[in-house]
């Protein structure tokens, strides 16, 4: 069984490392925009709107009808997307009259194959008969961690090696993942979570109280993650007084090894640990890394929250798909699209909280780390309310 459902593994490992390269690899090149054809960095600041909004535009759309359409033609689709848009970025600006129209058109095209992507793979996952799925899923996440080091450590290397403005060559060269895993999805097993018509509506979800925690738990894992992650490479900056390049990797780079070693920890050992008690550490973890990012003298103690932050919300975002999944059997794709939506919501709204407070803190990030503090707090909060919830659903 584990060996006919091999392939469909590997389909949404690359997957996962699909969507890292769609998220990562456009910002390490917003200055290289700003150089080579004159845009503002405000409308640069609209490149990432843009990626999450569209996503999220996507998770609606597959609340709704990714059940009639079918898994594997969204699934297809969405590698097909995420190919077109990364070759498109590499070409549309340079025949287009206006050189930023073809990047943000480039952008939604690979954020729908992102947010297919985002929605589609967990449920593809969950319903394999694998034994122990927790740990299959928080695995499966690794890979959007390990596809984001990836990212940042082999353009950086690229690069160096053949200078930034042969960056339309690697563009190309990192479509050519979702064009291989166009084949893999289209061969691979893919089963359905719940029969056509059994799913729960989306108004009869509404109506589940855990439903809402778990919304709310997966908005304070988003913006958990998110926040520290986006900043964490101004941080390492204005602390350490590094250049912006080892920044990078010093800080959202470590940030998401950080986060890949903790699920792959739960993946391997899964089956030992309570996932509720794991995740409630987790919280606590996280509190206590931002808490040392806004209150640290220290600029090495900062930094060690920066980087141990990403082990605290390693858990978060699978930890809420498996526990949800398990009390809301009947969920179906609808249960799933929504969880990833306010996922996003929290990666939308963290960042800009944090934001906000530095620059009405005379752009003291250090106030706007202490800001973040109330994801984490919210976020064990909500835990032990799920867990009190365990028997009545």
């Amino acid at each position: 069984m584990k060996d006919k459902y091999g392939k469909t593994l590997i389909a949404c490992y690359l997957g996962f490392i699909t969507q890292a390269i769609a998220a990562n690899f456009a910002p390490l090149l917003f200055l290289t925009f700003k150089r080579t054809y004159g845009i503002p960095i405000s409308e640069i600041a609209f490149i990432s709107t843009t990626f999450f909004f569209t996503q999220l535009l996507i998770d609606l759309f597959c609340a709704k009808f990714v059940d009639r359409i079918g898994y594997r033609k969204c699934v297809v689709a969405s590698e097909i997307f995420s190919a077109a848009g990364l070759i498109g970025l590499a070409i549309l600006p340079e025949i287009l009259p206006n050189a930023y129209a073809g990047i943000i058109i480039s952008v939604i095209v690979y954020a729908m194959g992102s947010g297919l992507i985002e929605v589609l793979v967990s449920p593809i996952v969950e319903a394999c008969p694998f034994e122990n799925k927790s740990n299959v899923m928080s695995l499966l996440h690794s890979f959007y961690c390990w596809g984001a080091v990836g990212v940042i450590l082999l353009s950086t290397a690229f690069f160096a090696a053949f200078g930034i403005e042969n960056w339309r060559t690697l563009t190309c060269i990192w479509a050519l993942v979702p064009i291989y895993n166009v084949f893999n999805f289209l061969s691979c097993p893919i089963e359905r979570l719940t029969e056509e018509g059994e799913g729960l509506a989306i108004r009869d979800l509404c109506k589940l109280p855990i439903f809402w925690i778990s919304i709310i738990l997966m908005v304070c894992a988003g913006a958990s993650e998110i926040s520290m992650a986006q900043w964490a490479s101004a941080y390492v900056e204005s602390a350490l007084g590094l250049p912006k390049s080892v920044g990078d990797i010093m800080g959202p780079c470590l940030f998401a090894v950080a986060m890949g070693i903790s699920r792959l920890f739960y993946g391997k050992y899964g089956e030992k640990v309570d996932l509720i008690k794991f995740m409630t550490g987790s919280g606590v973890l996280c509190l206590v890394c931002y808490l040392l990012a806004g209150l640290g003298g220290n600029p090495i103690a900062g930094l060690a929250g920066c980087i141990i932050c990403g082990f605290s919300v390693g858990i978060m975002w699978p930890g809420t798909i498996s526990i949800t999944s398990v009390r809301i059997k009947a969920g179906g794709t609808a249960l799933f699209a929504l969880l990833a939506m306010a996922g996003d919501m929290g990666g939308s709204i963290g960042p800009a909280i944090v934001g906000f407070v530095t620059q009405n803190a005379g752009n003291n990030l250090k106030a706007g780390m202490l800001a973040g503090c109330v994801f984490p707090i919210v976020l064990v909060i909500s835990v032990c309310m799920l867990k009190v919830m365990k028997v009545k659903q």
